[in-house]
């Protein structure tokens, strides 16, 4: 039996993909979270297989959580099922150590298989994924600017992009008004852009957010 621990800020969604996974005879749901510090509090008493992982959290997003969880040297696997499209997160959580990348809009069934795959141990991606793995390898020159931002500037940039303002992700990360200035003005210099214009203009160009 595959234990599996689901960590996803929004129940709704928890639901769901527990309702996808239990219907699988080898899959066992036995915890869920809701950020950071509840996933901590169940892996220090839960043992399981594979941690089912959201990009965004409040607080430390799940990338931060993936390099936490490297950095540990924790053996369970990690599967991101995030609604960000691929190539805006995938190349950077499978960086960060994650086992998988699935797109919650995909078939559910996906999320059973590569459950599935990375409990073996192996990694899980899309064709997809696999073709931006294979570009990323033989046309490194051609590196976009915003994939050299660290990954919390990356959020922030798509969360203003979104047209949330900076007390609201400040809020939403659970971080300063000021912090998140900070990362505000690395992404505007790192971009060469002067506003929030602008940098909206950039993320839609290069579908980081929806037109």
């Amino acid at each position: 039996m595959i234990k599996v621990i689901l960590c996803d800020d929004h129940a709704l969604i928890r639901r769901g993909i527990r309702d996808t996974l239990s219907d699988a005879p080898d899959i066992e749901v036995v915890g869920e979270a809701g950020d950071y510090g509840e996933l901590r509090t169940l892996l220090r008493g839960t043992a399981c297989d594979v941690l089912v992982l959201d990009i965004n959290l409040p607080g430390r997003s799940g990338l931060d959580v993936l390099h936490v969880l490297k950095d540990e040297g924790t053996t369970v696997r990690v599967l991101v099922v995030s609604m960000y499209p691929e190539d805006q997160y995938a190349i950077r959580a499978l960086r960060a150590g994650a086992f998988g990348y699935v797109n919650k809009g995909g078939d559910p069934a996906l999320i059973v298989a590569a459950v599935r795959t990375v409990a073996q141990g192996r990694k899980y991606v899309t064709p997809e994924i696999a073709q931006m793995l294979v570009e990323s390898l033989t046309t490194p020159v051609n590196e976009m600017a915003h994939e050299k931002l660290s990954d919390r500037e990356l959020q922030t940039l798509v969360m203003i992009a979104s047209g949330k303002r900076l007390s609201d992700i400040a809020e939403e990360l659970t971080l300063s008004p000021k912090t998140v200035s900070v990362y505000r003005a690395r992404v505007l210099e790192k971009l060469g852009l002067a506003n929030n214009s602008e940098l909206t203009v950039y993320a839609i160009r290069n579908g980081l957010v929806g037109s």
